[in-house]
């Protein structure tokens, strides 16, 4: 089974968490923290800031590491680290047909992918502002 490692931004501003809706492929419409794979030679949190570059044309601050969690689809194995990350530009959405920033009330508002609804649960318990 093919295995997938990637790396996912937490972006926090004014007491929000930014999701995206992805706009391509098997999860179009769907809800999720942005990020993407990491490439041979580089650190999470270098590809983190490439991927958010690429995605969204914004430059980011990677603060601290989240949560690593782990999503058996039907079609591969997701690993999944997460950091908390704090937005140095406004966000562009080059990949994305949506996005929204959440309070923490209002996470439950969107339909996650399912491997993000564990970062949710964390953001729930762990983060604060």
């Amino acid at each position: 089974m093919k295995e997938l490692y990637v790396v996912a931004a937490i972006i926090k501003k004014d007491n929000k968490i930014l999701a995206t809706q992805r706009g391509y492929g098997e999860f179009e419409g769907l809800w999720e923290f942005p990020g993407g794979k990491i490439e041979d030679g580089e650190t999470k949190e270098e590809a983190l800031v490439r991927e958010i570059k690429e995605e969204l044309n914004a430059d980011i601050i990677v603060e601290k590491f989240a949560l690593d969690l782990e999503w058996q689809y039907p079609n591969f194995y997701l690993y999944m680290s997460c950091f908390e990350c704090v937005l140095e530009s406004d966000i562009e959405l080059l990949e994305h047909m949506g996005a929204r920033w959440l309070s923490l009330d209002e996470l439950d508002t969107v339909e996650w992918i399912q491997a993000d609804i564990k970062a949710v649960n964390y953001i729930k318990e762990s983060l604060t502002f």
